[in-house]
């Protein structure tokens, strides 16, 4: 089947749902206009066949059925909808929760979640409600107790899968609060899961009332389809003709209830679900190993000390990797992949990812070790202290946000001022990467890949930082816009006194600009040195080997071009 015809199959089983719905919606608020009799009071007489003056007949006291089935729709609905307002809101609340927090937290959550969804529902339903007594709070509550559980499960994968994406992890860089990113990018991207959720409870909701009404749960008080089917089978509507306007009528308004919430809730689901794919690799993917060696200065603003950091108990990120950046210099870190450059440029923001530690050593920042910090002292760091300019700027940034508002968020998640302010000091962060004032109002796909990637360079340059690390800012970019986004960064560190480190596996690239370069293999710093050195005359076998295989233009081959 095609993609058009999947969506328009879908929207006609959204619009059948909606119509369904829509008329049930209609019946139960205009119920009291609608119905001939009160449904309490004594119509006609018992076990009457249905008339043009009792549509569905009445019930062996005389109460007319038809009366009754309109106002048990209130009933029905309305529980259906509380319960799964209640089970959504706790269980969304604990997925969120248990999939952004993960540790200790997040294993107490999920093993009370194993607990719930263990149990069967029905059983458990029946002796909750047995305890509790009948009524609609009793329904309501029982309903909620047995079906959050599967919608926290649900959602917590999603928020496992949306945290490690990059412009989340770009978020955090910048020093946002867990309370700001959960509210401003994880809640937005899990309400397209979340609506699903709720009209797909809902219709379970109502069908464990209907359940509960007739097992005797429900409020006797109040007629809803279940206790309309309880009371069948109490007074023994099955040994006459009667169940064939007793029984019949609030079955089928229970399936077709149910039907139409099916219909709605997976059509809402169907268009959801690719919103929540992920579209680019995690940023796990591409944090393998990295590390390096030099000693420095306790003075600079960046301090890598014989920093060991490990995977599990015994995957290798960096092993004695020791190295200074001072202000207003840069140093580039190469090496291949899997070398451990991504692990060091991780370690030094505090971002690694939850596999990995640190074994030993210490990462300085401004004098300050980021292994020591607290969680509240890394994100006052980060982007503040430390700035990270992360590889693939396009999904670095949201892509559901203008350029301005993300740049409106970085300057203010550590400056309290005005959306004036932040806005005028977005619209000078956009000048100093040359890039006009209109693109504050475009979105990420509307630019170009230089121009997405001077973004991400200006959300890092927001407050002042006074390390900027860039993890291969020329990823993905032409030769050109390589060269432009480049001289950038070299510009920037000049006129700041920024300490730039540059994570790269492109040895020609970061020779044109770096005052050092540190190279890596296999999670060691093997040799560090000017650039004259690395490139003229390297020490170490590997570093030989590397600059060997970098193609370059040589004297002789310029000469006979010429």
């Amino acid at each position: 089947m095609s993609i058009i015809g999947t969506k328009t199959r879908s929207q006609r089983l959204a619009l059948a749902g909606a119509v369904i719905l829509g008329i049930l919606l209609v019946c139960a608020l205009a119920a009291p206009w609608l119905s001939p009799f009160d449904p309490a009071e004594r119509a006609t007489r018992p076990f009457a066949s249905p008339s043009w003056q009792h549509w569905l007949g009445a019930d062996d006291v005389g109460h007319d059925l038809f009366s009754m089935l309109l106002h048990g729709a209130r009933v029905s609905l309305f529980v259906g909808v509380v319960a799964a307002s209640v089970a959504t809101a706790i269980g969304t609340l604990v997925g969120v929760v248990a999939g952004y927090a993960r540790g200790v937290v997040g294993t107490v959550l999920m093993r009370v979640v194993d607990v719930v969804l263990s149990l069967p529902v029905l059983p458990l339903t029946i002796v909750i409600g047995v305890f509790a007594g009948p009524g609609l709070r009793t329904q309501i509550l029982v309903i909620s107790a047995v079906l959050w559980a599967g919608m926290a499960r649900e959602l917590r994968a999603q928020v496992l899968t949306l945290r490690e994406r990059d412009h989340i992890q770009a978020e955090r860089a910048m020093g946002a609060s867990s309370i700001h990113v959960l509210r401003r990018h994880i809640a937005p991207a899990m309400l397209p899961l979340v609506v699903p959720q709720f009209v797909l409870t809902v219709k379970t909701a109502i069908l464990l009332e209907a359940s509960l009404s007739f097992l005797g749960l429900g409020d006797i008080s109040a007629a809803s389809w279940g206790s309309m089917l309880s009371m069948a089978h109490a007074r023994n509507a099955f040994l006459t003709d009667a169940w064939l306007w007793w029984v019949l009528p609030p079955g089928i308004a229970i399936a077709v209830t149910v039907l139409g919430f099916a219909l709605l809730g997976n059509a809402i689901e169907e268009r959801s679900r690719p919103i929540l794919l992920p579209r680019t690799l995690s940023r796990r993917t591409r944090l393998r190993t990295n590390s390096e060696t030099v000693t420095g200065d306790v003075q600079h603003p960046l301090v890598i000390d014989d920093l060991t950091v490990r995977y599990g108990t015994d995957g290798r990120g960096a092993t004695g990797v020791s190295f200074s950046v001072a202000p207003g210099e840069l140093v580039g870190l190469v090496g291949e992949s899997g070398s451990g450059k991504s692990t060091v440029a991780a370690a030094a923001v505090g971002l690694l990812p939850p596999a990995a530690q640190i074994a030993s050593g210490r990462v300085m920042v401004s004098g300050r070790d980021v292994a020591a910090m607290t969680p509240a002292e890394l994100r006052a760091m980060r982007g503040n202290r430390i700035a990270l300019v992360p590889q693939e700027a396009l999904s670095a940034l949201n892509p559901v946000m203008t350029i301005g508002s993300q740049l409106d968020e970085a300057v203010r998640a550590h400056r309290s001022c005005s959306r004036a302010d932040a806005r005028a000091r977005t619209l000078d962060l956009l000048a100093q990467v040359d890039l006009g004032a209109d693109r504050a109002d475009a979105y990420p796909h509307q630019l170009s890949g230089g121009m997405r990637q001077r973004v991400v360079i200006a959300m890092a340059l927001a407050n002042d930082p006074d390390v900027l690390i860039a993890d291969e800012p020329t990823s993905g970019l032409d030769v050109l816009r390589e060269a432009e986004v480049l001289a950038l960064l070299d510009d920037l560190r000049t006129r700041y006194s920024l300490a730039l480190l540059v994570v790269t596996h492109n040895l020609p690239v970061i020779e044109r600009i770096a005052d050092r370069i540190a190279v890596m293999k296999d999670g060691e710093l093997v040799e560090i040195g000017p650039v004259t050195q690395i490139t003229g005359a390297p020490e170490h076998p590997y570093t030989r080997h590397l600059v060997e295989s970098a193609p370059r233009l040589r004297p002789a081959l310029l000469e006979v071009a010429r």
